[in-house]
């Protein structure tokens, strides 16, 4: 605990816990009543092929709070991501490539890397945020209120992707029927015909940190 304090003092400044959305949530629209495997279909054709982001950061563990300036770029058909962030003093705070095998490289700056595990995860999360988008066809669906659901086996647990209104609002990973962790999309916003979320919420429920990204720059 002392470590991860002293941590973020060097990183950056530290400030209150904060649990609130900063962002609006999805509004339900219609649900098709015939096959919800429509709604995962229409995601699929407006999910870029190749997008490059700069988005800010904000890292919140406990009682402190890490914010930065992120550079992404990623090509979801073949898996590969890129990210970089920085601190707002401009000092290189992490950097991770990789893709759905694993991380290829990392690099993080001298506190961090000493919490080895938390900078792993951090790496790892980022491929969840922006990868495997999509439920394999073999996931059950059912609808939940407004959302309609995919479940399928993952790893040792679950994966559910959640979508609302076409979008996909959510994916939930659990182990034992307790969520491990969650990324939750916001504000999703069109150009040139593909959809893109300007809010991101990671909650990594097993290390107990936050990720909060809102995009700053879109570029296809």
């Amino acid at each position: 605990m002392k470590k991860v304090a002293a941590l973020c003092i060097v990183i950056v400044f530290a400030a209150g816990c904060s649990v609130a959305v900063p962002f609006k949530e999805l509004e339900p629209g219609p649900v098709d009543a015939a096959d919800p495997h429509i709604a995962a279909e229409s995601f699929k054709q407006r999910i870029p092929a190749s997008f490059h982001l700069l988005s800010s950061i904000v890292f919140e563990y406990n009682w402190f709070t890490v914010a930065g300036l992120g550079y992404v770029d990623i090509t979801p058909g073949d898996g590969k991501y890129k990210v970089v962030c920085m601190n707002l003093m401009g000092v290189k705070l992490f950097e991770f490539e990789g893709d759905r095998g694993g991380i290829i490289s990392q690099y993080a700056v001298e506190p961090l890397a000493r919490q080895g595990n938390i900078a792993l995860a951090v790496g790892t999360d980022i491929k969840r945020v922006y990868l495997d988008l999509l439920p394999s066809a073999d996931a059950h669906a059912f609808r939940r209120g407004s959302a309609v659901v995919f479940r399928q086996r993952s790893g040792d647990g679950a994966l559910e992707y959640a979508f609302i209104a076409g979008k996909l609002a959510s994916k939930t990973y659990r182990e034992d029927h307790r969520a491990a962790w969650r990324v939750s999309y916001y504000e999703y916003t069109e150009k040139d015909g593909k959809l893109y979320p300007l809010g991101i919420i990671f909650t990594n429920y097993r290390y107990g940190y936050r990720l909060i990204v809102r995009q700053k720059e879109i570029r296809g």
